[in-house]
């Protein structure tokens, strides 16, 4: 007898589960969304061009003491370190030896003066006598000449009297400009003589002072060019306005006006020579310290501003940022910049105006990525630093 042999059948789960990976490899996969990112579109407007230059404070008036006359000092009448005004006594110096002097060159004076009285009655007595010739006019002109004499005398005596006096208030020295003194060199009872080479203290005029600055004359020429292309742009009949920056970073409240630049340039260091003078009310610039000056050199009526987190760096070191193109991918792209202002990077090449630049989201996307956009706000530069 024969049987039919029996079919295999599929249990029911397993069944299922075949059905199921069937339906699965016929879907299609799932499309990640575009990533969103915050871009600014590029627009062109004026930024003050501003640059900075490493400068030295000096002072605006130095004035070195010395002695006229030589002598002991008595006395030191001013405090180390204060503010004199022009005239006040500094020192002084022991005035018997010039007050001797003095009364003697008054003594002399007096005889002179008694002299030239008796020769001018002896020379009019003789000229009476001559004109009728009771005496002869040798003797006439005699009198005429001792007359002379006697007034030459007297004006000698009071020239004598003068210098006698003006060292007798030499002994006196005084402040001869207003502003701070610095240490004295000699104390009381020191031998100081005319003229000497050391001084006795040093009075420096700090309010106002000036800062002298050096900028190379390769950056002038720039400059220059820059304005007469056009690129930049200056206020007529407007001197630039400056300002400083400390030694600490903080920004010296008052402003600066350009007083004079050298007519040569430096032939060991390639640079001219700026002069700005500063108010100094509170006396918080000193000579010989260091600061850094901004100048503002122009205004760029086309500048293009960037945020800072806007641009990295490459391996090599060069400033890049990703730009998002017309079909919404990402572009990298080199760029040069000219300085920072108010939080934005100066941008002279690699952008062009009208296109857009990543501002946020620049970690969560690579060139080539297509984006989803959203407009930043533009940044509000007001100056560039150069």
């Amino acid at each position: 007898m024969t049987y039919p042999i029996p079919k295999p059948v599929l249990p029911a789960a397993a069944l299922s589960l075949a059905l199921a990976a069937c339906g699965k490899a016929d879907m299609p996969a799932p499309v990640a969304a575009p990533v969103e990112v915050a871009v600014l579109t590029l627009r062109p407007q004026p930024v003050a061009v501003t640059t900075e230059l490493a400068g030295r404070a000096t002072a605006s008036l130095t004035a070195e003491v010395r002695p006229q006359v030589g002598g002991i000092i008595e006395k030191r009448v001013f405090r180390e370190g204060s503010d004199v005004k022009a005239g006040d006594t500094l020192y002084l110096i022991a005035a018997a030896p010039f007050q001797a002097a003095a009364d003697s060159a008054v003594a002399v004076r007096s005889k002179a003066a008694a002299n030239l009285a008796a020769a001018r009655s002896k020379a009019n007595r003789y000229g009476q006598l001559a004109a009728i010739e009771a005496v002869s006019k040798q003797t006439g002109e005699d009198a005429v000449a001792a007359l002379r004499q006697a007034e030459a005398d007297l004006a000698s005596a009071d020239a004598a009297l003068r210098a006698a006096r003006v060292n007798l208030g030499f002994t006196r020295i005084t402040a001869p400009i207003s502003g701070r003194i610095g240490r004295s060199s000699v104390t009381q009872g020191a031998l100081v003589t005319a003229s000497q080479p050391a001084a006795l203290a040093i009075i420096e005029e700090i309010d106002p002072i000036y800062v002298d600055v050096a900028q190379s004359s390769g950056d002038l020429m720039r400059l220059r060019r820059e304005v007469e292309s056009g690129k930049l742009t200056r206020e007529a009949d407007r001197r630039p306005t400056l300002r400083l920056r400390l030694e600490d970073g903080s920004v010296y409240p008052e402003t600066g006006q350009l007083r004079l630049a050298e007519a040569t340039v430096d032939p060991a260091t390639g640079s001219i020579t700026l002069r700005a003078v500063f108010a100094n009310p509170r006396r918080d610039l000193l000579p010989g310290m260091y600061v850094r000056v901004l100048l503002q050199v122009g205004i760029d009526e086309q500048a293009l501003v960037v945020p800072q987190p806007a641009i990295t760096r490459d391996a090599k070191g060069n400033a890049v940022t990703l730009v998002v193109g017309p079909d919404s991918k990402v572009e990298q792209r080199t760029v040069v910049t000219a300085g920072t202002r108010d939080g934005g990077w100066i941008i002279t090449s690699g952008l062009r105006s009208s296109e857009r630049v990543i501002v946020a989201g620049v970690q969560k996307v690579a060139p080539g990525a297509t984006v989803k956009t959203v407009e930043a706000m533009p940044v509000a530069a007001s100056g560039s630093q150069r």
